[in-house]
């Protein structure tokens, strides 16, 4: 727990230096001015997720400029060097700095025409975290706890957003395995995992925010990716998985992002509800996917 705060205190102090470098870049008349006393994590992450940064720059200023990371940490994150990864991060603020990008508090208008990209990091950052792509660990608990700890903040602030809702919801549900998600620096599959090491309070916190906006309107990708996890974590023992119901989840998220990865899922909840669909439909996948030559399925 002590160690929890120090790294809140140290990203909190990171993330002012952050953000009035930023500030300073834009505005070098205001170069001296002290570091703001209130949390501009709000008012960066428009910012940073601005239209005129590819996603890539923008999951990389986000991480400095708002989580307070150093860029030798964004670089691990990434796979890549320091080096790499300042020049990465120089040449983003320098095109928010041609685009007229200012350090204000966003209008409604850019802050409603930016909210996907800003959903799209947080979720990005989540998933570096929880499923780490680069180093030698599985996960890293500093990124999936920065991308939960924004995205509370952004909820705090649109909590009437469905799909804000829906992916705090999911980043919850997805934190409450972790515990159970690795065995000595292995893996350990969904269907195999102690689910008595699951956290009970993030999962009833997350089933009850996906359940409370459910009904409100056509639920987004975000929304369907909690109510799948959301069935999981009903369940006591992997036999008791509401399969046809996942089928369900996975088909409408198919409709709305018709990937490989989404297509193999729905196929998986198939195959464990109706056997012999669930294969026919993994046949067809095949022929139209070549699954077998592609390392995410």
């Amino acid at each position: 727990m002590v160690d929890l705060i120090r790294s809140d205190q140290a990203r909190h102090r990171r993330e002012q230096q952050a953000g009035v470098a930023l500030l300073a870049m834009q505005e070098p008349e205001r170069r001296a001015d002290p570091a703001p006393e209130t949390d501009d994590s709000l008012t960066l992450l428009p910012l940073c997720c601005h239209p005129a940064l590819e996603p890539t720059s923008q999951v990389a200023l986000t991480l400095r400029a708002v989580g307070g990371l150093t860029t030798a940490e964004i670089a691990h994150a990434h796979g890549t060097t320091e080096s790499t990864m300042g020049a990465r991060i120089s040449r983003a603020e320098q095109q928010l700095v041609r685009a007229g990008a200012r350090f204000t508090p966003p209008t409604d208008a850019d802050r409603d025409s930016r909210m996907t990209a800003v959903m799209r990091v947080l979720y990005l950052v989540f998933n570096e975290g929880y499923t780490a792509t680069a180093g030698d660990r599985l996960a890293r608990v500093d990124l999936t706890g920065e991308a939960i700890r924004l995205t509370r903040m952004l909820h705090a602030t649109l909590g009437d957003d469905a799909e804000v809702t829906g992916l705090l919801a999911l980043m919850l549900l997805t934190e409450s395995r972790r515990a159970a998600r690795t065995d000595g620096g292995d893996l350990v599959p969904l269907d195999e995992q102690d689910r008595g090491r699951w956290d009970r309070d993030l999962i009833d916190e997350g089933t009850a925010l996906i359940d409370g906006v459910w009904n409100r309107e056509r639920p987004g990708p975000y929304q369907l990716q909690a109510a799948i996890a959301a069935v999981h974590a009903a369940a006591s023992s992997p036999d008791q998985t509401d399969w046809a119901q996942i089928a369900v989840l996975y088909l409408w998220l198919e409709r709305l992002a018709p990937t490989a990865p989404v297509q193999l899922s729905r196929v998986v909840a198939v195959a464990h509800a109706r056997p012999a669909r669930g294969l026919a439909l993994l046949d067809e996948l095949d022929q139209r996917h070549h699954l077998g030559g592609d390392r995410n399925t």
